[in-house]
């Protein structure tokens, strides 16, 4: 049953527009169509989920399209978008889920599936709480390409704080079914240039082969989403393909201490 909403509609306004990405709606959507309009058609695989990064889109937005990128020729399949990284700027147990009936952005408001977050409220470390959401750009900055690809669709919006990969499993199996899961992640962060290419290769090499377990906190700042995610992939079959890989040296800035960057698609294989 669909839950009546109050009149005053509870709105999480964007929080990095106009430093993380153009906060005119215009220029916006021009930067996410130019990034999108660089890649080939897709092939036709529809995937059931991506690892996206989430830098400011200066640095990470052509490698984030080429997760969003094969989504393009399928707008009416996904009507709700999980979308799962880590909590940056408030600490906290658990999964928090926000209080909010739509998440805006230049480009829009999305609203939230209520009735699918509702198929959380059993597991005890999923936890309501608006305030790590309130400054967060990880799940953010991936809106506009979802917007842009998809058109209208519900959100379910998830931060993951001192979980554990099994917890996030749990919450994804609860969802899955019927969604798109978007992994929000960076990977290895203020390495050099050379080192940094060496971690974020065996990183990838570990998300290919599924190795969950590997994966710690200096080989990607939302381990824990992918983690979660890789368990997942695991149990239904889904093989990981690598779309791109590179770190901030390669787009915007110094080689002397750069930010990781990879995309990743996942389908039945």
């Amino acid at each position: 049953m669909m839950r009546a909403r109050s009149s005053a509609e509870r709105i999480r306004p964007p929080a990095v527009a106009g430093t993380f990405y153009p906060a005119d709606p215009d220029r916006l959507q021009a930067e996410v169509e130019k990034f999108l309009a660089a890649l080939p058609v897709s092939d036709g695989t529809l995937p059931i989920a991506v690892i996206a990064p989430h830098a400011g889109y200066v640095y990470s937005g052509q490698v984030a399209a080429h997760a969003f990128a094969a989504l393009r020729a399928e707008r009416p399949k996904f009507e709700r978008v999980v979308v799962i990284g880590p909590a940056h700027y408030v600490a906290f147990p658990g999964i928090a889920v926000p209080a909010a009936d739509c998440f805006a952005t230049p480009l829009g408001r999305v609203p939230l599936d209520r009735d699918a977050l509702a198929r959380l409220d059993d597991l005890p470390f999923v936890v309501a709480a608006n305030r790590p959401h309130a400054p967060e750009h990880a799940l953010e900055v991936e809106l506009p390409f979802l917007q842009t690809v998809l058109g209208s669709f519900a959100l379910v919006p998830l931060l993951v704080g001192t979980a554990t990969p099994d917890q996030v499993a749990q919450a994804l199996e609860r969802l899955w079914e019927g969604s798109l899961l978007v992994v929000s992640s960076d990977l290895s962060h203020y390495l050099t240039y050379d080192s940094a290419r060496r971690r974020d290769a065996a990183t990838a090499a570990a998300i290919e082969r599924r190795d969950w377990a590997s994966l710690g906190p200096d080989d990607a700042c939302g381990y824990l989403p992918v983690a979660g995610l890789l368990i997942q992939a695991e149990r239904q079959g889904l093989q990981a393909r690598r779309l791109a890989l590179c770190n901030s040296g390669d787009t915007a800035g110094s080689r002397d201490r750069v930010v990781g960057y990879g995309a990743w698609s996942f389908a039945v294989g």
